[in-house]
């Protein structure tokens, strides 16, 4: 494997995401990351009226989406169709949720994409990220999206690198990505489709797809797929 294999279209199921616009003419899904906001604001005032209801600025959300009372949603942000955030969850603003996600218990969303049927259910801290069709954080699990030194994300596989200009950037999970409880996704992260990540696990780099993140040393190709 090599980066040129963690584009949009080997990661995603683009059409998976009321965001698909957003990926038009894009190679690599870090490239959205600083367009998130104003793709939201564009098109927030498309959404039919009949399905979505604009509350607060900048802030549409389908009226079938269930909503905790004790949820806090900054704008800009779309809740799609049928997605639930549950008690405590916390969107701060750039947040694009996916029809039927899960968002649970004190779960944290910053300028991110989830895909349709993403879950992040608890305790889960996503930040810069773009989460794939059916991705799923176990409790606990984090992207960490900036580095210790401050200086700007290169993502890395192998001997490869690739400058992304950002110095924020968290992880890109392909579709169907299981992530274990209570793992650390570290900047720069690339999870190829179907990919699974131990519990407890320090994720640096490229996972390709249809393999088994056990540590560092020790990424396995999956069996029987």
């Amino acid at each position: 494997m090599a980066i040129k294999d963690y584009t949009c279209e080997s990661l995603f199921d683009i059409e998976e995401s009321i965001a698909a616009p957003l990926f038009d003419g894009v190679e690599y899904p870090w490239e959205i990351l600083g367009k998130i906001e104003e793709f939201i604001i564009r098109l927030g005032e498309t959404l039919p009226k009949d399905r979505f209801e604009k509350r607060g600025e900048n802030i549409w959300i389908a009226k079938s989406a269930h909503i905790f009372d004790s949820a806090y949603i900054k704008g800009p942000c779309i809740i799609d169709e049928d997605a639930e955030l549950r008690q405590c969850a916390f969107i701060r603003g750039k947040a694009i949720v996916g029809k039927g996600c899960v968002v649970g218990n004190s779960c944290e969303l910053k300028n991110v994409v989830l895909f349709n049927k993403c879950e992040v259910p608890h305790f889960n801290y996503v930040g810069d990220s773009v989460l794939g069709f059916h991705a799923h954080m176990g409790a606990g699990a984090i992207t960490s999206n900036i580095k210790s030194d401050r200086t700007n994300v290169v993502i890395h596989d192998g001997d490869e690198e690739l400058a992304t200009g950002l110095r924020k950037m968290g992880a890109m999970l392909g579709d169907y990505v299981e992530v274990g409880c209570n793992s650390v996704l570290n900047p720069g992260t690339v999870i190829g489709r179907h990919s699974n990540i131990y519990p407890l696990s320090m994720v640096r780099g490229c996972v390709p797809a249809d393999h088994i993140y056990k540590n560092k040393s020790e990424v396995v190709m999956k069996v029987n797929r």
